[in-house]
Protein backbone atom coordinates (compact mmCIF):
# COMPACT_ATOMS: atom_id res chain seq x y z
CA UNK A 1 0.00 0.00 0.00
CA UNK A 2 0.97 3.41 -0.99
CA UNK A 3 3.13 4.78 2.57
CA UNK A 4 1.79 8.34 3.10
CA UNK A 5 4.36 9.01 5.62
CA UNK A 6 7.29 7.89 3.46
CA UNK A 7 5.85 10.35 0.67
CA UNK A 8 5.86 13.31 3.20
CA UNK A 9 9.28 12.26 4.30
CA UNK A 10 10.71 12.57 1.06
CA UNK A 11 8.78 15.13 0.21
CA UNK A 12 10.06 17.43 2.82
CA UNK A 13 13.71 16.19 3.15
CA UNK A 14 16.80 17.38 2.39
CA UNK A 15 17.58 14.70 -0.34
CA UNK A 16 15.21 15.47 -3.12
CA UNK A 17 15.44 19.66 -2.04
CA UNK A 18 19.09 19.42 -2.99
CA UNK A 19 18.77 17.54 -6.10
CA UNK A 20 16.26 19.98 -6.99
CA UNK A 21 18.13 22.89 -6.51
CA UNK A 22 20.97 20.98 -8.46
CA UNK A 23 18.26 20.48 -11.44
CA UNK A 24 17.09 24.53 -11.13
CA UNK A 25 21.04 25.62 -11.17
CA UNK A 26 21.91 23.48 -14.15
CA UNK A 27 18.95 25.05 -16.21
CA UNK A 28 19.21 28.58 -15.33
CA UNK A 29 23.18 28.46 -16.48
CA UNK A 30 22.43 26.17 -19.85
CA UNK A 31 19.61 28.49 -20.46
CA UNK A 32 21.61 31.70 -19.88
CA UNK A 33 24.56 30.65 -21.40
CA UNK A 34 22.40 29.29 -24.75
CA UNK A 35 20.07 32.79 -24.66
CA UNK A 36 23.63 34.89 -25.29
CA UNK A 37 25.30 32.32 -27.92
CA UNK A 38 21.79 31.59 -29.28
CA UNK A 39 21.29 35.26 -29.78
CA UNK A 40 24.61 35.70 -31.29
CA UNK A 41 24.18 32.50 -33.89
CA UNK A 42 20.17 34.00 -34.59
CA UNK A 43 21.91 37.56 -35.64
CA UNK A 44 24.54 35.42 -37.75
CA UNK A 45 21.66 33.58 -39.53
CA UNK A 46 20.21 36.78 -41.13
CA UNK A 47 23.12 38.26 -42.35
CA UNK A 48 24.80 38.67 -45.81
CA UNK A 49 27.39 36.27 -45.57
CA UNK A 50 26.91 33.01 -47.12
CA UNK A 51 29.33 31.08 -44.86
CA UNK A 52 28.49 32.54 -42.09
CA UNK A 53 24.91 31.44 -42.55
CA UNK A 54 25.50 27.57 -43.75
CA UNK A 55 27.84 27.11 -40.80
CA UNK A 56 25.04 28.51 -38.04
CA UNK A 57 22.26 26.40 -40.54
CA UNK A 58 24.36 23.13 -39.92
CA UNK A 59 25.37 23.69 -36.60
CA UNK A 60 21.00 23.98 -35.94
CA UNK A 61 20.95 20.76 -38.15
CA UNK A 62 23.18 18.99 -36.22
CA UNK A 63 22.28 19.53 -32.46
CA UNK A 64 18.81 19.25 -33.53
CA UNK A 65 18.74 16.48 -34.87
CA UNK A 66 21.02 14.34 -32.20
CA UNK A 67 19.19 13.03 -29.57
CA UNK A 68 20.02 14.46 -25.95
CA UNK A 69 20.72 11.03 -24.23
CA UNK A 70 23.05 10.46 -27.25
CA UNK A 71 25.16 13.83 -26.70
CA UNK A 72 25.36 13.50 -23.17
CA UNK A 73 26.78 10.35 -23.86
CA UNK A 74 29.02 11.36 -26.21
CA UNK A 75 30.35 14.47 -24.28
CA UNK A 76 31.05 12.15 -20.92
CA UNK A 77 32.05 9.48 -22.39
CA UNK A 78 33.91 10.32 -25.81
CA UNK A 79 35.32 13.99 -25.16
CA UNK A 80 37.56 12.14 -22.57
CA UNK A 81 39.04 9.57 -25.20
CA UNK A 82 39.64 12.35 -27.87
CA UNK A 83 41.75 14.12 -25.26
CA UNK A 84 43.60 14.00 -22.13
CA UNK A 85 42.59 17.19 -20.99
CA UNK A 86 38.63 15.83 -19.98
CA UNK A 87 40.12 13.09 -17.69
CA UNK A 88 40.97 16.01 -15.49
CA UNK A 89 39.11 16.39 -12.12
CA UNK A 90 37.48 19.97 -13.60
CA UNK A 91 35.16 17.90 -16.19
CA UNK A 92 32.79 16.69 -13.45
CA UNK A 93 29.07 15.28 -14.38
CA UNK A 94 27.93 18.74 -14.06
CA UNK A 95 30.35 20.30 -16.22
CA UNK A 96 29.54 17.10 -18.86
CA UNK A 97 25.90 17.89 -18.58
CA UNK A 98 26.26 21.78 -19.00
CA UNK A 99 28.07 21.35 -21.81
CA UNK A 100 25.64 18.66 -23.65
CA UNK A 101 22.62 20.83 -22.70
CA UNK A 102 23.93 24.13 -23.57
CA UNK A 103 24.99 22.26 -26.91
CA UNK A 104 21.53 21.44 -28.18
CA UNK A 105 19.88 24.34 -26.36
CA UNK A 106 21.61 26.92 -28.51
CA UNK A 107 20.33 25.49 -31.97
CA UNK A 108 16.95 25.54 -30.37
CA UNK A 109 17.09 29.32 -29.50
CA UNK A 110 18.92 30.11 -32.16
CA UNK A 111 15.88 28.98 -34.29
CA UNK A 112 13.51 30.69 -31.82
CA UNK A 113 15.23 34.07 -31.56
CA UNK A 114 15.98 34.23 -35.71
CA UNK A 115 12.06 33.67 -36.27
CA UNK A 116 11.45 36.56 -33.53
CA UNK A 117 13.99 38.77 -35.53
CA UNK A 118 12.56 38.19 -38.85
CA UNK A 119 8.92 38.87 -37.60
CA UNK A 120 9.85 42.83 -36.69
CA UNK A 121 9.71 44.73 -39.48
CA UNK A 122 11.92 45.79 -41.86
CA UNK A 123 10.66 49.12 -42.25
CA UNK A 124 11.50 49.96 -38.11
CA UNK A 125 15.37 48.98 -38.77
CA UNK A 126 14.81 51.35 -42.36
CA UNK A 127 13.46 53.88 -40.25
CA UNK A 128 16.40 53.94 -37.54
CA UNK A 129 19.26 54.03 -39.95
CA UNK A 130 17.48 57.25 -41.59
CA UNK A 131 17.30 59.09 -38.13
CA UNK A 132 20.99 57.86 -38.08
CA UNK A 133 20.71 54.72 -35.88
CA UNK A 134 24.11 52.60 -35.51
CA UNK A 135 23.68 48.93 -37.02
CA UNK A 136 23.95 48.10 -33.33
CA UNK A 137 22.03 50.64 -31.71
CA UNK A 138 19.00 49.79 -33.87
CA UNK A 139 19.28 45.65 -32.74
CA UNK A 140 19.35 46.77 -29.27
CA UNK A 141 16.69 49.53 -28.89
CA UNK A 142 14.19 48.19 -31.49
CA UNK A 143 14.75 44.78 -32.83
CA UNK A 144 15.76 42.93 -30.14
CA UNK A 145 12.50 44.21 -27.41
CA UNK A 146 10.10 43.41 -29.93
CA UNK A 147 11.84 40.31 -30.65
CA UNK A 148 11.75 38.91 -27.01
CA UNK A 149 8.16 40.12 -26.60
CA UNK A 150 6.93 37.53 -30.00
CA UNK A 151 9.97 35.09 -28.62
CA UNK A 152 8.95 34.59 -24.97
CA UNK A 153 6.19 32.03 -25.35
CA UNK A 154 8.84 30.48 -27.15
CA UNK A 155 11.76 30.81 -24.53
CA UNK A 156 9.80 30.07 -21.92
CA UNK A 157 8.28 26.69 -23.19
CA UNK A 158 11.95 25.79 -23.83
CA UNK A 159 12.66 26.47 -20.49
CA UNK A 160 10.46 24.24 -19.25
CA UNK A 161 11.51 21.21 -21.72
CA UNK A 162 15.19 21.78 -20.24
CA UNK A 163 14.23 21.66 -16.56
CA UNK A 164 12.50 17.86 -17.83
CA UNK A 165 15.65 17.29 -19.87
CA UNK A 166 17.92 17.52 -16.91
CA UNK A 167 16.52 14.24 -15.79
CA UNK A 168 18.83 12.26 -18.58
CA UNK A 169 21.55 13.48 -16.27
CA UNK A 170 21.27 10.70 -14.67
CA UNK A 171 22.78 8.15 -16.76
CA UNK A 172 26.19 10.48 -15.69
CA UNK A 173 24.94 9.78 -12.24
CA UNK A 174 24.92 13.83 -11.85
CA UNK A 175 22.94 13.89 -8.07
CA UNK A 176 19.86 16.17 -9.80
CA UNK A 177 16.57 15.18 -9.14
CA UNK A 178 16.11 12.10 -10.77
CA UNK A 179 19.26 10.38 -9.83
CA UNK A 180 18.88 11.08 -5.98
CA UNK A 181 14.77 9.74 -6.51
CA UNK A 182 16.56 6.83 -8.43
CA UNK A 183 19.14 5.88 -5.18
CA UNK A 184 16.08 6.36 -2.73
CA UNK A 185 14.30 3.77 -4.78
CA UNK A 186 17.30 1.20 -4.89
CA UNK A 187 17.67 1.16 -0.96
CA UNK A 188 13.99 1.14 -0.65
CA UNK A 189 12.05 -0.29 -3.11
CA UNK A 190 9.56 1.91 -2.63
CA UNK A 191 8.76 3.60 -6.19
CA UNK A 192 5.38 4.83 -5.67
CA UNK A 193 5.73 7.10 -2.64
CA UNK A 194 9.52 8.42 -3.85
CA UNK A 195 8.25 8.76 -7.92
CA UNK A 196 5.45 10.85 -6.72
CA UNK A 197 7.56 13.36 -4.10
CA UNK A 198 9.51 14.04 -7.29
CA UNK A 199 6.69 14.58 -9.95
CA UNK A 200 5.59 16.94 -7.01
CA UNK A 201 8.95 18.76 -7.36
CA UNK A 202 8.44 18.45 -11.01
CA UNK A 203 5.04 20.02 -10.97
CA UNK A 204 5.80 22.72 -8.64
CA UNK A 205 8.96 24.08 -10.39
CA UNK A 206 7.02 24.01 -13.53
CA UNK A 207 4.01 25.77 -11.97
CA UNK A 208 6.46 28.84 -11.16
CA UNK A 209 7.93 29.07 -14.85
CA UNK A 210 4.36 29.34 -15.53
CA UNK A 211 2.83 31.83 -13.60
CA UNK A 212 6.32 34.19 -14.79
CA UNK A 213 5.53 33.46 -18.00
CA UNK A 214 2.06 34.82 -18.18
CA UNK A 215 3.44 37.83 -16.18
CA UNK A 216 6.41 38.28 -18.31
CA UNK A 217 4.03 38.11 -21.24
CA UNK A 218 1.54 40.93 -19.69
CA UNK A 219 4.33 43.12 -18.91
CA UNK A 220 6.12 42.60 -22.54
CA UNK A 221 2.78 43.24 -24.24
CA UNK A 222 1.91 46.57 -22.43
CA UNK A 223 0.71 49.09 -25.08
CA UNK A 224 0.32 46.41 -27.66
CA UNK A 225 -2.90 45.10 -28.59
Amino acid sequence: MFDFQLFTTALFGWPLAQGAMLTIALSVAVMVVSLAFGTLLAIVSGSDNRFARWSAAAYVWLFRGAPALLVLLFVWNGLPQLSAIFREHWFTPFVAAFSAFTLIQVAYLTEILRGAFAAVGRGQKEGAAALGFHPWQTFFLITLPQALRIAVPALINEFISLLKTTSLATVISLKELMTITQFAISASFRFLEWYGAALVYYMAMVSVLTFAQIHIERYLARGHH
